[in-house]
């Protein structure tokens, strides 16, 4: 690995020194504030010399967004045959360009300067001269302490070791393992923002099961080999996630996934603030709908004395229904009506018998 990252063994040791020069202007050369913030400085340098990366990662989580329609209908049309599924996929991503893989390129790129450090503090704390830290400056590193622990030491150095660079194992441990937990909080928190604020959960794609992956795994990954992790790299690690993690606030609240819950409240700040223009479509269904309302009349209710009144009201010619009224004066039209055919049959009877005769024909002779 010396042959193989050896010239990295150079470039992170020059960096380190030239931070520490200037940070030996302010501080003690020996104190771990110079050495320290030397090694944040090299975090903030690397992660500067990464954001073009980081920008391709954030095309690659839009490009996987606009593919998501895509992905739902091919999960849904092949969801029996699982492999023909992650066939079509991977099709889908060819033809696209599209990497699900895109997001772990600033990790990847910079895990070649992680481990060029770390074997760096070990050669520090062995009193190894490495890259350009000549003897005098492995000394100085050597001595100097973070919170009571030497930047070269580890969570699981024996106590003759730790007394061999100025401090107690107690005084280490305690340290390391309140880094360790924040390195871990710090990645969890990273990685579960990016999946519930960030992401569309409406379609499943490798990319979220991706992420969900990472969200477990990297807390656990760091308190298992954090403990044999040298303070200094505790200090790079935990730099790099706490800049991750604003990194990624800012670029959530500025430019957020669309369709994410994120996306939704920039939204809705943008309308409250008036700088969101509404599509005009949208105006005119909205303005159609409020129309609709208006003119749409709702029946009011009515008493039991008003309900009767208009049952009264005369009803219009032919309409064959009839009101009160006109049922009783039919129902009296309908009692006189026996009397006066009773009379009008007596009269015709009448006319029958004492009315004239017809003359008979005289019968011929």
């Amino acid at each position: 690995m010396d042959t193989i990252l050896g010239p990295l063994y150079y470039v992170v040791s020059w960096i380190i020194v030239q931070f520490h020069a200037f940070f030996s202007l302010i501080f003690n050369k020996d104190s771990g504030w110079a050495w320290g913030l030397s090694i944040v400085s090299l975090v903030v340098l690397i992660r500067i010399c990464l954001i073009p990366l980081f920008v391709k990662q954030i095309k690659a989580t839009r490009n996987m967004q606009a593919l998501q329609p895509k992905m739902k209908a091919i999960q849904e049309r092949y969801k029996s045959d699982k492999q023909r599924q992650s066939e079509e996929m991977m099709k889908l991503y060819k033809e696209s360009g599209t990497n699900p893989l895109s997001s772990c390129l600033p990790i990847l790129a910079q895990s070649p300067f992680f481990i060029s450090l770390y074997q760096v503090l070990n050669k520090i704390a062995g009193g190894h001269e490495v890259g350009v830290l000549d003897q005098s400056l492995v000394d100085s590193a050597r001595k100097a302490h973070i919170f009571g622990a030497p930047i070269a030491s580890k969570f699981m150095d024996s106590a003759s070791k730790v007394e061999s660079l100025g401090a107690t194992l107690t005084d280490v441990r305690v340290v390391t393992v309140i880094m360790i937990v924040l390195m871990s909080l710090s990645q969890f928190y990273t990685q579960r923002q990016l999946m519930t604020k960030n992401v569309d959960l409406t379609v499943k794609t490798p990319f979220m099961q991706q992420q969900k992956m990472l969200m477990y795994v990297f807390p656990i990954m760091f308190a298992v080999f954090g403990i044999n992790f040298p303070v200094g790299v505790l200090v790079y690690w935990l730099t790099t996630n706490v800049w991750t993690l604003g990194q990624q606030m800012f670029v959530i609240r500025r430019n957020p996934t669309p369709g994410s819950l994120a996306f939704q409240q920039r939204q809705e700040r943008l309308k409250a603030k008036g700088k969101l223009k509404e599509d005009p479509a949208e105006v005119e269904a909205r303005k159609a709908v409020e129309a609709a309302r208006a003119a749409r009349q709702q029946p009011k209710r009515q008493t039991k004395a008003k309900r009767q009144v208009a049952g009264q009201t005369p009803q219009a010619p032919g309409s064959g229904k009839k009101t009160t009224l006109e049922k009783g004066q039919s129902g009296q039209a309908d009692d006189e009506a026996p009397k006066q055919g009773g009379s009008s049959r007596s009269a015709k009877s009448g006319q029958r018998k004492g009315g004239p005769q017809r003359p008979k024909h005289p019968s011929k002779k």
